[in-house]
């Protein structure tokens, strides 16, 4: 199940609202400008599916937003809790920071929990399988995958360098609760 809590900045030990209906969730996040859907695989993906499986799957839904918004690469990252650099790989997504481009991921499978700094709030948002989350270039976040990480998730891109990050310094992530809290 998808969730949405929402934090004044300056108070990370209580939301001021928690969300668990879709419809509700994507309506909140789109009065910001991120985009939340729901996509359906359009071919059955077994455990083990190569990257290349994982994108035939769902090739209609890809096909479409790279038409429409112009992203040029897509790819798929697997992380699992088994992986030899899962601490180091989470700590560099926990930090702060923003991109030059739109932040687009598919879970494909597992979850994860992205978080939006925009203006004076706080929107952390748990993704789960076949949740599609939109965050527009500049968006201020972070992403946490858990000290036990699981997830598949298809990341498209209209930078052909892929994910490139602009850290911003603040240590607001750390104030926030976890994927794991």
């Amino acid at each position: 199940m998808s969730i949405l809590s929402v934090y004044q900045d300056t108070a990370p030990e209580q939301p001021l609202k928690v969300l668990t209906h879709l419809e509700d969730i994507a309506a909140i996040l789109a009065d910001v400008g991120v985009g939340l859907e729901r996509w359906d695989a359009s071919a059955p993906i077994s455990a083990g599916a190569s990257s290349e499986e994982v994108i035939a799957a769902y090739r209609p839904q890809i096909d479409r937003l790279m038409s429409e918004r112009g992203y040029v690469t897509v790819d798929v990252i697997s992380q699992t809790s088994n992986h030899p650099q899962k601490a180091e790989i989470r700590a560099k997504f926990l930090q702060e920071h923003q991109h030059a481009e739109d932040e687009v991921r598919f879970f494909v499978a597992g979850r994860g929990l992205f978080t939006l700094h925009i203006g004076d709030m706080v929107y952390a948002v748990l993704c789960e399988k076949n949740d599609l989350i939109s965050i527009p270039a500049g968006t201020r976040h972070w992403f946490d995958m858990g000290e036990h990480p699981h997830f598949i998730a298809i990341r498209l891109f209209n930078n052909p360098a892929g994910w490139v990050a602009e850290y911003t310094g603040e240590d607001i992530a750390s104030r926030f609760p976890q994927l794991d809290d």
